[in-house]
């Protein structure tokens, strides 16, 4: 009996969101690896086959089985899914074109899978392989602006293959093209509703657990929060213990904050402990972004071993818990055929040989923000808890962002509209290209006349996608344009005294929005402090930005009655020379830049 839509893991970033996407329309969806055999998902409604971070002309062809073929079901192939496809009936996919990374505008001709759409619509891309020629009995029923294929299908054999990504919400009507394909082309029938998935997590919670013990480790921020109280609906409160620790990089009377909001709620079994010298000491020479996050995850298993110690909590008895989130695990290459981004601090070597070992329990390892915001609500948790705006575990270790020094000073880019002056920034930050990995400069644009955001949200895809080695665009929004084109990286570490200027200008800016703006309209926002200046050797990003589930965001477009107060606030401070404005969305650029 059909039951499911099976989707093959070729590595995509977004390979969960696919399954999320199939369940929010009513029909479940599972996730298996490349190496399934076909007759394991032979009770599939239909197949898909997902992106992926790999080049079928640089590497190896991912191997799977190729009976799934066979088994008469629709397929539908994603980016690499879709490369794969065409190649293996045939066709010809060439890596010659320029590469696209963000929105992207397609024709759409009469397709079954494009029932009920518009001619035009923008869909969100992220390759750089494309497909140069269709395999015979294939018709092209999408194409982009520079008309390379964008979408194609086989009426006969039911296989439709896409170069975007429709279970992304930037894909305009990506969630109708996955309905046009799951109901009326798999003809599958609704079995699965999100009102269960609370029942589900407490009832996976209790099998997880056995009869152990859960120490969980508490950030104080949304995931950790809702993964504590998920743990004490399901197992009871004498059975779990939360621990905080103040890793010295938190916001402006942060942790005070968080207490008072943890007490508000009820929770009576959490311990806090003030670890600031340690981590500091640990991480204050460390320049590589990847080094740091390994330390600072390392040290935060360190601790919690040791108050584990201190208190008799044997791994006989109990589990460590964490408030990881499915795009912790993508980011940090955490599928077997997916690129490292960056690891996040709960997915460090150490931590996964605990979980290889049973020794960990990550409640809400397969959700998404949103949906754990949702879970949240249905504990009942306050609103200060549940609407807190994501903050990374590290905290602003990686929002202040270290270097040697050297006399690189902003390098002029060739730029057709040379009403627009365009500069390479000597200085790197992670993004995710094509679902990999890339550590590139930011290119900064340099304009005497605002651009509008309408015009920038256009303008930022292209330079990315146009230049390689730029990863993020930034635009110059305070300080003396002629000291920028002299300014240089200075040798600056992670200290007690820039991270205080950090949470002096954090704090400023988020006053400045909080009084004049609402936060609401910013899904999360954070203010990174560059070693780059004249005088002061420092200069701020501001990097508020619009999403869902993090998987991708767009760059928010702050008022520029707010921009122009918080750029006036901030250079009063005098303890910046220049104040720089994200507008890169992800891909190709991670929220934060480390």
């Amino acid at each position: 009996m059909k039951s499911e839509i099976a989707i093959l893991d070729f590595g995509s970033q977004y390979t969960h969101l696919i399954t999320r996407r199939i369940r929010e329309l009513g029909v479940k969806a599972h996730i298996y690896p490349t190496n399934t055999s076909a007759t394991k998902l032979g009770s599939a409604f239909g197949l898909i086959l997902s992106g992926g971070p790999r080049s079928l002309i640089k590497e190896p062809h991912i191997k799977f089985d190729k009976n799934i073929f066979n088994l008469q079901v629709p397929i539908l192939g994603l980016c690499y899914g879709h490369q794969l496809l065409a190649d293996y009936f045939g066709g010809d996919v060439k890596s010659d074109r320029a590469r696209e990374y963000g929105l992207a505008e397609i024709k759409i001709s009469d397709s079954p899978i494009f029932l009920k759409l518009p001619l035009k619509t923008s869909v969100w891309m992220s390759h750089g392989d494309h497909v140069d020629k269709l395999p015979k009995g294939f018709q092209q029923i999408a194409m982009t602006d520079n008309r390379s294929i964008a979408a194609m299908q086989n009426l006969e054999q039911r296989i439709y293959g896409f170069q975007f990504h429709p279970e992304v919400t930037h894909t305009e009507f990506g969630q109708k093209m996955l309905s046009n394909f799951v109901f009326n082309i798999c003809r599958a029938q609704k079995n699965w509703t999100n009102k269960s998935m609370l029942a589900e997590l407490i009832k996976q919670i209790k099998i997880d657990a056995g009869s152990k013990k859960v120490f969980q480790l508490i950030s104080g921020g949304v995931d950790s929060a809702v993964s504590f109280a998920l743990l004490q609906k399901a197992l009871g409160s004498k059975r779990v213990a939360g621990l905080y620790i103040d890793n010295g990089f938190m916001r402006l009377q942060e942790t005070g904050a968080i207490k008072r909001a943890f007490t508000k709620a009820g929770f009576n079994n959490i311990t806090f402990y003030d670890a600031s010298e340690f981590f500091l000491k640990n991480v204050s020479d460390i320049i590589d972004p990847e080094k740091k996050r390994h330390i600072i995850g390392d040290t935060f298993l360190n601790i919690a071993d040791e108050i584990m110690r201190k208190n008799g909590l044997s791994n006989r008895d109990w589990l460590l818990g964490q408030g990881t989130i499915y795009p912790d695990t993508i980011e940090s290459g955490g599928t077997k055929n997916s690129d490292l981004i960056k690891t996040h601090h709960n997915r460090v070597p150490r931590v996964q040989k605990m979980i290889s070992a049973g020794l960990i329990i990550e409640p809400i390892k397969e959700l998404y923000k949103d949906e754990v915001r949702l879970i949240g609500q249905q504990l009942g948790l306050p609103t200060t808890l549940i609407n807190r705006h994501p903050f990374p575990g590290p905290g602003l270790a990686i929002r202040v962002l270290c270097n040697q020094g050297t006399t690189a000073k902003p390098t002029r880019l060739n730029w057709p509209d040379k009403k627009i002056q365009l500069f390479k920034l000597p200085i790197q930050s992670v993004g995710v290209q094509g679902d990999e990995r890339s550590y590139a400069h930011p290119g900064v644009i340099v304009c005497s006349k605002n651009i509008a955001w309408e015009k920038l949200r256009i303008l930022a895809p292209q330079i990315t996608n146009q230049i390689k080695g730029i990863n993020r665009v930034l635009i110059l929004s305070a300080g003396n344009a002629k000291n920028f084109l002299t300014a240089t990286p200075h040798s600056a570490y992670l200290t007690k005294n820039r991270l205080g200027i950090l949470r002096q200008l954090d704090a400023l800016v988020n006053d400045i929005i909080k009084k004049y703006y609402s936060k609401n309209n910013i899904w999360q926002m954070p203010i990174v402090l560059l070693p780059f200046g004249n005088s002061t050797g420092n200069s701020l990003v501001l990097r508020p930005v619009e999403s869902k589930e993090a998987m991708t965001v767009s760059f928010a477009a702050l008022p520029n009655k707010i921009l122009k107060k918080i750029t006036s606030a901030v250079l009063k401070t005098a303890l910046v020379d220049f104040i720089f404005y994200d507008i890169t969305n992800k891909p190709p650029g991670t929220i934060e830049w480390e």
